[in-house]
């Protein structure tokens, strides 16, 4: 019997600036076991590189049963939308909210008609998710891979 399992709903809610530290420190949480893997794991780091270009108007936390469990900061670029960062708590992660939180991206890069784009650690788990949800890989560099995911019905040359 095949039985299907769905992720609890999520909502996708506007920050406020005061909310920098707090997802500065589901950053630091989410990306630790990635980094370790590749040595280059500094919690000071990442948690700077984030609050050096947070912008509260492109960030959304994820809220699942009532709680903040993560975020996701798109930006806008002149050809398309850059997903920069999609972080869920350790504890949220592998019950299908990575995926509930692309379907609500997907709508809405799909909406407006323009890819998204985002880049992912080498050696993360990440990769795999966002291969598995349809972004193609058009770049790999010496640390992080980049994918691109085409707005449903934008014609991108390509046979389907």
């Amino acid at each position: 019997m095949n039985r299907t399992v769905s992720a609890p709903p999520v909502e996708l809610r506007p920050v406020r600036p005061s909310d920098a530290e707090d997802l500065a420190r589901i950053r630091v949480e989410a990306m630790r076991e990635s980094l370790e893997a590749v040595g280059r794991f500094d919690a000071q780091r990442a948690r700077d590189r984030f609050l050096g270009t947070f912008v509260a108007d492109h960030t959304r936390e994820i809220v699942a049963s009532g709680q903040r469990v993560g975020f996701v900061v798109v930006r806008p670029l002149d050809d398309g939308l850059l997903l920069d960062h999609l972080y869920l708590l350790p504890a949220a992660q592998g019950r299908g909210l990575g995926g509930a939180v692309l379907a609500v991206l997907f709508a809405d890069a799909d909406a407006a008609g323009r890819p998204l784009r985002v880049g992912a650690l080498k050696h993360s788990r990440s990769n795999q998710f966002y291969l598995r949800h349809g972004f193609r890989l058009i770049e790999s560099a010496e640390w992080d891979n980049y994918y691109v995911r085409q707005p449903e019905g934008a014609a991108t040359g390509e046979a389907r």
